[in-house]
């Protein structure tokens, strides 16, 4: 295959549009897998996103793809695209280290977890494992084993996290499709920080397993430069697989359906702040000036908030609880190689009484049932993604004093994951420093196309972001 007239340069191809040259044999998967892994050993260096880059491997597919596509039968949707996989997820003979030195370092796994297993069949091309913090335990992409995952837009920054690293993949190009995961934002935060598309789907659509010390808070998504290649992955991703102990509802829409001209009809609740968070100025006129875009669309806005109170402490009574159960698997002597912060949750998670955990789960049981009743009298709510920009890697929270958790300024993120409805996050300009703003966009409980539609009419009419290292 030759690539003849390519409609871009290949660092800034779409899933779509590469997939389209595979059809028409303009493109090879061999030479855009050779192009992905160059400029990942090129900036992997300076950006820490990749820990574990699959060269070998990763050729050896794309040769199958391409034989497969002279063939005229490539074996799946994803035939060629060349993806990344989290480092919480197992992949078979890849490492699965899990951001932590408490891993096994010399056994490759064996299995597949279900949604590595679902892309790998639909044709993928794993290019390697992006990075975590240790666990997937916070907002930010640092652990003590693989050391601080940086911003593409600022070196200086966090990517966000905990899928930071694909995150940053995904802000750069270095693959076209990147998996991610979220308990308490970690798909929204990182593409809030880095000016890329995530979605957290309602929970249950794509199986997980094993899985998630942060139990049914914990979701899988795609993270991708474009809603319609979220969309294209999603179709892959979301298929039952009988090993998911909490699998909800497996008959999931049609990923591909096209969005409606316009958003006439549709009631679309505002809350700029959920009535309780305090955002930075520049932040919040960025998502105002989208939120009129959405008006322009045909939806009716109205300023509203959805009328709860701030649930930080049903969210941490999970998540610290969660984080006990791992730190209690391990030897006494591998804890001193294990991040601080993670400890210390895990110390709070341990003395937290059953009975405290079971009113937390009644009172995400309320906030779900809330917010049902919310939705219906609204198709979508709209939010900041994060209430700041971008602040120093290296640091669980920004360093000026003003948070002391994580949780803390994430606000607009985990309530969703209480509530396990879907929720994206789309880039909608620059602050004033010139980094990306998200914003975020919710949907009542199976209603994830509602969320993918707005956001792919919301997309055509934003610029597209890209960081300096793409330029």
């Amino acid at each position: 295959m030759k690539h003849q007239n390519l409609p871009t340069q290949l660092s800034e191809l779409t899933a779509h549009q590469a997939l389209d040259l595979f059809r028409r044999r303009e493109l090879s998967p061999i030479e855009l897998a050779r192009d992905c892994l160059a400029r990942i050993d090129d900036v992997n260096p300076s950006i820490n996103a990749f820990v574990h880059v699959a060269h070998d491997e990763a050729m050896r597919a794309a040769l199958k793809s391409e034989t497969r596509w002279m063939n005229g039968s490539p074996c799946g949707p994803l035939d060629g695209v060349p993806t990344t996989i989290k480092d919480l997820t197992l992949t078979r003979d890849m490492p699965t280290r899990y951001g932590s030195a408490t891993s096994d370092a010399e056994a490759p796994n064996a299995t597949d977890a279900p949604v590595a297993g679902h892309l790998r069949s639909a044709g993928a091309v794993f290019l390697g494992k992006t990075a975590s913090p240790e666990f997937g335990w916070k907002g930010v992409t640092d652990n003590p084993l693989h050391g601080v995952t940086r911003n593409p837009w600022d070196l200086s920054l966090t990517p966000g996290g905990s899928s930071g690293g694909a995150g940053v993949a995904a802000a750069l190009n270095l693959g076209m499709l990147h998996q991610g995961s979220d308990a308490g934002g970690s798909i929204r935060i990182p593409c809030s920080f880095t000016g890329t598309f995530g979605l957290k789907p309602t929970f249950g659509w794509i199986p997980q397993w094993p899985s998630s010390a942060m139990s049914t808070l914990s979701h899988l998504g795609p993270m991708t430069r474009t809603a319609a290649d979220s969309a294209l992955m999603l179709a892959s991703m979301t298929q039952p697989d009988a090993r998911d102990g909490f699998l909800g509802n497996p008959q999931c829409p049609d990923w591909s359906t096209p969005p409606p001209r316009s958003l006439e009809g549709w009631r679309i609740a505002y809350s700029p702040t959920l009535g309780y968070v305090d955002v930075a100025d520049d932040i919040r006129r960025r998502v105002d000036e989208a939120v009129m875009q959405l008006a322009i669309l045909g939806a009716e806005i109205i300023e509203i908030d959805p009328g709860f109170s701030c649930p930080l402490d049903t969210f941490n009574t999970l998540w610290f609880a969660g984080a006990t159960q791992v730190v209690e698997k391990l030897a006494k002597n591998q804890l001193n190689e294990m991040d601080p912060g993670f400890l210390d949750i895990a110390e709070r998670g341990s003395k937290i009484s059953l009975a405290r955990y079971l009113e937390a789960g009644r009172e995400r049981t309320a906030l779900t049932a809330h917010m049902q009743a919310f939705h219906q009298q609204w198709d979508l709510l709209v939010t900041p993604t994060l209430p700041l920009s971008p602040f120093a890697a290296g640091f669980n929270v920004p360093p000026d004093g003003a948070y002391q958790d994580w949780m803390e300024w994430t606000p607009f993120s985990y309530p969703f994951n209480l509530t396990q409805q879907p929720a994206a996050s789309l880039p909608c300009g620059l602050d004033d420093t010139g980094l990306p703003v998200g914003l975020q966009l919710i949907g009542a409980k199976f209603e994830d196309m509602k969320v993918m539609h707005a956001a792919m009419l919301l997309e055509a009419r934003l610029p597209r972001l890209s960081p300096p290292l793409l330029r």
